[in-house]
């Protein structure tokens, strides 16, 4: 997942209503805008000898789908965990092709009484950023990992090293005064901004062997794809639907305007600046 929600919603009531119906039908796009982080995590699944892995905050399920298809081979699983309901259904419903069908769990990873020593590797796709209490999340995953389990995840660097992420909203702020302000360190797509912090928070959660690298991806939307990102995604997706068409149109245009410097011909083009966080349960 890779939004920032409003603050008067808890995470369990904002991605269970129309934030997480909106990432189920806008998943084609955002799967092929993040395929190659699905394809790196995929990579670094293929040097571990993990067997049963779980996708933490896996959303529609394309990286749990993906990474399945890895362990075909080790006659291995995947699970993957997600707050949404509407998100595990859909990843429910994908036609998977292979032996292994991967597993589901509609819960919240932060509390979710898993079984102890479950898992040798974990894994997540900008999913860990949303815990109300990451240590609390945290401790609970690495009680789930085995011993000398492996964590691999992606999460965004800072706003300012992302700036097509905050593009859309900071054109349409003069029309829509409202629109909630992202609040630094708060549950959301830039929460774990700051590798320090992410490097306490592991290490307050017991795991070990921290290494934190910046990973920068290239990334491209169809100019037809940007528009359903822009009207159905972040804060400004969440609000829209309330404009009238009078409200909507000049705002549309301006924000529109804001990413023509990121226009190759009719594709949008942009580097994702990301961390790559990994560490081990033991």
């Amino acid at each position: 997942m890779t939004e920032n929600s409003p603050t008067h919603l808890s995470q369990k009531e904002h991605w269970n209503g129309r934030a997480g119906q909106v990432w189920v039908e806008t998943q084609d796009i955002l799967d092929r805008l993040f395929k190659p982080f699905e394809d790196h995590l995929c990579e670094i699944v293929q040097t571990t000898n993990a067997r049963n892995i779980l996708d933490i905050g896996c959303g529609t399920g394309s990286t749990t789908h993906a990474t399945a298809h890895v362990l075909e081979d080790r006659n291995g699983r995947c699970t993957g965990i997600d707050i949404s309901g509407p998100m595990i259904e859909a990843a429910q419903k994908r036609t998977y092709a292979g032996k292994s069908r991967p597993h589901f769990i509609n819960a919240d990873a932060q509390s979710h009484p898993f079984r102890a020593n479950s898992f040798d590797m974990l894994i997540s796709r900008f999913g860990v950023m949303f815990f109300s209490n990451y240590v609390e999340a945290m401790s609970n995953l690495h009680r789930a990992a085995t011993g000398n389990a492996r964590l691999a995840f992606i999460a965004w660097r800072s706003p300012e090293a992302n700036p097509f992420m905050t593009t859309a909203e900071k054109a349409a702020a003069p029309f829509l005064p409202q629109m909630p302000k992202r609040e630094p360190g708060a549950p959301g797509q830039f929460a774990f901004a700051g590798q320090y912090r992410v490097a306490d928070i592991l290490k307050s959660s017991g795991w070990t062997n921290i290494d934190i690298q910046p990973i920068d991806v290239s990334c491209a939307l169809t100019e037809s794809d940007l528009m359903t990102y822009i009207t159905h995604l972040g804060p400004l997706g969440l609000l829209l639907p309330g404009m009238t068409e009078e409200e909507r149109s000049p705002a549309l245009q301006s924000v529109r305007a804001a990413f023509d410097p990121f226009m190759d011909g009719t594709t949008a083009r942009f580097t994702a600046a990301c961390w790559m966080i990994q560490a081990q349960a033991s």
